[in-house]
């Protein structure tokens, strides 16, 4: 009997485990053998301290050892039994998401187990289809059982995923970089997408490294140093110059901290859980107590159960314990059931050997994995037996299937094993089983069978099996059956109201068909019969309509060929005249309208129809007067109806099945004349008297009244004045608006409609005064004076307001003087002469064409004197600062002020007066003025300005500065040249524009060209490290400095230059022969023929080379062009380019470019044609 299996008794550490400098020895944490209970045997935990000058990327994981809570009873005890460090899912979520997941085929590579020597590098790969995929799969790897890799990525472990859109594969890489020994154990790869799942065991071996040999690689001296050190990533050439002894390094004994622990006092735990790198300070002394406790030594048990026990599905396992007393009872358990031995069966056997007891599990199966125990007395051992589960495969695959329809299809397989589940799936897709599924699963032993009674179309494609370990395939081809035709379909014609019969003949007889029109499915009614007998279909419809003529067509089901056949539906014509509802079949129409005249036909085929009026036949394609012929109607049309019109129409209609004929009369009647131009008689304020006279013609109806209409002169809108006819010819317009121009006209009405209006009457204007001036108020007072205001009248009228007189009279007399001798447009006026301390009474008339309006007077008298206002000055917010301006620019600067009677007004600038010559000043009533042309520097200071009435003075200080560009700064110079970088230091400018220094510009230049480059910009400070400039060069600096107004107009250019030499060379710099570049104009790039677009802008370019640089000379037709606004000429480096401004057809024509210097000359020709585009 074998032993049993027992699984990994040592930890899996993660794969990502940071590694600890090599001067620290590890310490190993372990309890005594005689204080270490059975459960707590089952972890070891290793720990490396971190030393404390070490950044915080080289971390140790923190112990994780076993609570008391996973102590409590075997049942838990078994799922805490993970052996694996690190932090990843618990066993529970792993296999509750197994159960929920389909497992499906998703991994088209799965990655493959390896081995690899101490410190190697590995790559495992995992490729998942991603064609019927709508996202990105899942993938998870684990180590052992449940820790999950993806919190362990680091410098040892690496995932990485690409995707290729060509294949549409998803590629998963996982990189396991500088391997150490307990990397080795057994991996898992997890797929899932949606309901679907798949995964991948493999193992991985680590062996220790080959001993180096004695011969020197020189790519092992290019090494990098060891990890975690300083210079970790920095390449080591030392092994290139002398090959020496690797140092011993001292080995330091571990440290048993169980023993330090045990012997310290309990405020010594953290200093020594610091010393040793020890994280989890809680855990470990937990641990701690349990280790304190000594345990008994057993009197039972010799030799107890093994933790636990590990077999494979189907297979046996002997569990041994040896007892110290053989006369002991002994009892075993599972999951806390006792297991009694029965003489009918053979799953557990019991055998005795001296002292030792074995209980033999057969046949074992997933219900046997759990835990178990043996009881002997008042004692008890426990282990765990884990069962694992062996992968089911397809031992006899399927094969493909071809047949056709309503056949029964059956697939089948074995699999190894009794009882499996398996999967069947049709294109991927897993296949419905249920009671209305068209498809049935048999199982028979490892036989499995997929039955498909009754095949179609829908069946074909790829079914396959799918087991724990392994699918098979088998594809599916479903096909008609051959169709036999007996007797086809034939087209018919069928008079209108005839029975239609259609009738064929086909095999196979038991397949059902349909029948379709034009199309459409034809389902039975009353009217519509469809019959089915063995081969015989038949369509029966009793009564033929016009809508039953088509192409019909006959399929039967699950067939793409058809029958088809053309039925023809006759009818004889006829005109529907009733339609009309006319008396006597005539139409009346008022002429100018439109005519369209329809009557309804019918027949089958459509009739052909004719019009004819007398001899003459109406086509269709005539302008006026036209006939139409559709589908169901005919149409006789008539534009514009005239008098000419009028009489009988004759219609003719014939088809194949007959003729009919109709007469259609047709009277055209029309509308009065307009009348006569109305006559005014009389006009009034708002009112007038108007009569006319009756129509010439009356359009053959007699008239009934009239309409009139008025407008303004200027507009072109009529306003109706009635609503009610006018029976008579005269009218009275009212509510009409003085001043206003008005015409009038007039419309007849007769029974027909309204005649067109009459010509316009003479314009006429009714006329009013306007309202009296409203508002009237003083607005000033001095001592002879008065000065009024007020507002104009309410109501002008359309005559317009042509002016205002102003009269005045002493208080107590009625003696009213008019004040102005002209009429005056303004609403102010002041009355002058007036003698001192009188009063007076003020008056305001509105004067316009129809004369003057009431007037508007003052409601008190007014005292003539003055009255002093105190002066202020009403400084602008924007001059309360300082006011700055450039140099050059306009200062025109209005300071408003107030005070009565007019206030003096003086300036002063810096205490001084100004001078008239350099700033202007002009000074109102209410304001003053300054204004300088053109600002300069000298302009700048405070400017006082002073307001006095009489005692009162009110000032107030404007700060003016005109500010201009800087000067260049002084003494720059070269303090300092090393490697590639260049000191200078300068000193402010002597002159900084009468504005603040913001910033300089320092530019270089090479000494051999000479092209000035800007290093900085709005640099502050005074002194820079130019750097990054090119070895071998020689440079020349210079400094712009720069205020608000700009840079400066100068800049100053360092005397020295420098040289930028490479440290320990001396330069030698070569002699030259001097080379003659004088060299007369030569083309290098030509014109070229070419084609431009009328409207849009055309360039001409060519290149020549000359030295010295040679003059270009633009020609059109051999005649240069000179000051034409429509060219533009270019020339840069070489490049010379002639621009057309929207060029016309008369731009085309020889195009030369002639390039001249004192060495000679040189031109090249193009021609330019500009086409016109074509508008769509």
């Amino acid at each position: 009997m074998p032993e049993p299996t027992k699984k990994d008794e040592s930890p899996s550490a993660p794969v990502e485990d940071n590694l600890a400098p090599s001067d620290i020895p590890p310490v190993v944490i372990s309890p005594p053998e005689q204080l270490v209970t059975k459960e707590e045997a089952e972890t070891i935990i290793v720990i490396t301290p971190s030393p404390e000058d070490k950044d915080d990327d080289a971390r140790t994981p923190s112990p994780q050892l076993p609570t008391d809570d996973s102590l409590t009873d075997s049942t838990k005890a078994r799922k805490d039994s993970v052996w694996s460090l690190g932090e990843g899912q618990p066993p529970e979520e792993v296999d509750k998401q197994q159960e929920n997941a389909q497992l499906s085929t998703l991994l088209v590579e799965k990655p493959q187990g390896g081995s690899i020597n101490v410190g190697g590098d590995i790559t495992f790969v995992a490729k998942v289809e991603a064609k019927d995929l709508l996202r990105k799969p899942t993938v998870k790897w684990f180590k052992g059982k449940w820790m999950d890799l993806a919190s362990k990525t680091g410098k040892h472990l690496q995932l990485k995923e690409s995707f290729d859109r060509l294949t549409k594969i998803h590629t998963f890489e996982m990189h396991i970089i500088k391997a150490k020994e307990n990397y080795a154990g057994n991996y898992r790869c997890e797929v899932t997408y949606k309901d679907k799942f798949d995964s991948c065991s493999f193992d991985l071996e680590v062996k220790d490294a080959p001993e180096a040999g004695s011969t020197v690689d020189i790519r092992s001296a290019f090494k990098r140093s060891s990890e975690g050190q300083e210079d970790a990533g920095e390449l080591d050439f030392s092994g290139l110059l002398k090959r020496r002894e690797p140092k011993q390094q001292e080995e330091v004994p571990e440290v048993d901290v169980w023993e330090i622990l045990k012997n310290a006092r309990p405020d010594e735990y953290e200093k020594i859980a610091f010393t040793y790198g020890i994280t989890d300070l809680r855990g470990l002394l937990k641990r701690l107590r349990k280790t304190k406790k000594v345990e008994k030594k057993s009197e039972a048990f010799a030799k107890k159960l093994e933790p636990a026990y590990q077999v494979d599905k189907g297979g046996k396992i002997r569990l041994v314990v040896d007892l110290a007393d053989p006369t002991v009872e002994l009892k075993w358990y599972k999951n806390g059931q006792e297991i009694r031995p029965s003489p009918n069966q053979r799953k557990y056997i019991f055998e005795h050997k001296g002292t030792q007891r074995i209980m033999v599990i057969n046949n074992c199966n997933m219900q046997d994995d759990a835990a178990y125990s043996v009881c002997a007395g008042d004692e008890k051992c426990s282990t765990e037996l884990f069962v694992k589960e062996l992968p089911v495969t397809i031992t006899k695959g399927l094969t493909d299937v071809k047949t056709t329809v309503n056949e029964r299809i059956e697939l089948e397989c074995e699999v190894s094993e009794e009882g499996a589940q398996v999967k069947w799936l049709k294109n991927g897709v897993e296949v419905p089983t249920g009671v209305r599924s068209r498809f049935r699963v048999k199982s028979e032993g490892t036989k499995h069978s997929l039955i498909i009674e009754d095949a179609s179309l829908e069946d074909t494609g790829t079914f396959s099996v799918m087991a724990s370990g392994g699918t098979s395939e088998s594809k599916i081809q479903v096909d008609l059956k051959p169709l036999k035709i007996f007797q086809n379909l034939t087209d018919q014609t069928i008079r209108l109201g005839q029975p239609l019969k259609l009738h064929c003949e086909i095999s196979p007889g038991n397949v059902p068909g349909r029948w379709y029109r034009n199309g459409q499915l034809i389902q039975p009614n009353d009217r519509i019969n469809l019959l089915h007998r063995a081969r015989n279909h038949r369509l029966e419809i009793e009564n033929a309509t016009i809508n039953d003529a088509g192409d019909y067509t006959f399929v039967l089901e699950g067939y793409s060929q058809g029958l088809s056949c053309k039925i023809h539906i006759i009818d004889p014509p006829r005109l529907h005249l009733e339609s009309l509802n006319f008396p006597d079949n005539t139409v009346t129409i008022v002429a100018g309208n439109k005519l369209r005249l329809e009557i309804p036909v019918s027949g089958e085929p459509a009739p052909r129809v004719v019009w004819m009026k007398g001899e003459r036949v109406i086509l269709d394609s005539g302008h006026r007067v036209r006939a139409e012929t559709f589908s169901d109607h005919t149409c006789l049309t008539i534009d514009v109806a005239e008098r000419e019109d009028t009489g009988n129409y004759n219609i003719v209609l014939q088809n194949e099945a007959g003729e009919d004929k109709a007469t259609v009369k047709v009277k055209v009647v029309d509308i009065p004349d307009p009348p006569e131009p109305p006559i005014i008689t009389e006009i009034g304020g708002d009112w007038c008297l108007m009569n006319w006279e009756p129509p010439i013609y009356d359009g053959g109806s007699p008239i009934l009244g009239y309409f009139i209409e008025r407008k303004k002169k200027q507009s072109s809108r009529w306003m109706r004045l009635n609503f009610d006819l006018c029976k008579e010819t005269t009218f009275e317009p009212k509510k009409m608006i003085e001043g206003v121009p008005y015409e009038v006209r007039i419309f007849a009405v007769n029974a027909i409609g309204v005649s067109h209006p009459s010509e316009p009457s003479k314009s006429f204007v009714p006329l009013a005064v306007t309202s009296e001036p409203t508002m009237l108020t003083v607005d000033d007072v001095t001592d002879t004076t008065v000065t009024i205001k007020w507002r104009p009248p309410d109501t002008i009228g359309a005559a317009g307001l042509d002016g205002y007189t102003v009269e005045y009279c002493i208080e107590g007399t009625d003696d009213w003087v008019m004040a102005n001798k002209e009429l005056i447009d303004k609403t102010r006026y002041t009355i002058t002469g007036l003698n001192p301390e009188s009063k007076i009474l003020v008056r305001v008339k509105a004067i316009n064409a129809a004369g003057a309006s009431a007037p508007r007077t003052t409601q008190h008298s007014i005292l003539v004197k003055e009255v002093i206002e105190s002066p202020k000055i009403r400084l602008p917010r924007h001059l309360k600062t300082t006011y700055t301006r450039k140099v050059g620019e306009v200062v025109n600067l209005v300071v408003p002020f107030q005070g009565k009677p007019r206030p003096k007004v003086s300036w002063l600038k810096d205490g001084q007066a100004v001078d008239p010559a350099k700033v202007n000043i002009r000074n109102t009533d209410c304001d003053s003025i300054i204004f300088i042309r053109k600002a300069e520097r000298k302009h700048s200071g405070n400017y006082e300005m002073t307001v006095q009435v009489e005692n009162y003075v009110d000032t107030a200080i404007l700060d003016i500065q005109i500010v201009d560009r800087p000067g260049p700064p002084q003494c720059v110079k070269i303090e300092d040249v090393w490697g590639e970088n260049v000191l200078l230091e300068w000193t402010p400018p002597k002159d900084n524009g009468n504005a603040q220094i913001t910033g300089y510009t320092i530019q270089k230049a090479d000494k051999k060209t000479m092209e000035w480059y800007t290093c900085l910009e709005h640099y502050h400070r005074t002194c820079v490290n130019i750097t990054e400039l090119v070895v071998g060069n020689e440079y020349y600096f210079r400094i712009y400095s720069e205020n608000m107004c700009g840079l400066s107009e100068d800049a100053t250019v360092t005397k020295d230059s420098a040289l930028i030499v490479k440290e320990g060379l001396n330069l030698k710099i070569p002699e030259y022969k001097e080379y003659d570049f004088h060299e007369a104009p030569h083309f290098t790039q030509p014109l070229i023929n070419t084609f431009a677009i009328a409207g849009y802008n055309a360039t001409l370019n060519c290149s020549v080379r000359a030295n010295p640089r040679a003059r270009v000379i633009w020609m059109k037709n051999k005649m240069t062009i000179i000051d034409d606004p429509r060219y533009r000429m270019f020339s840069s480096q070489g490049v010379c380019t002639l621009e057309i401004r929207k060029p016309s057809p008369f731009d085309g024509g020889t195009y030369s470019c002639k390039a001249v210097n004192d060495l000679g000359e040189a031109q090249v020709d193009c021609k330019l044609e500009v086409k016109v585009a074509q508008e769509l």
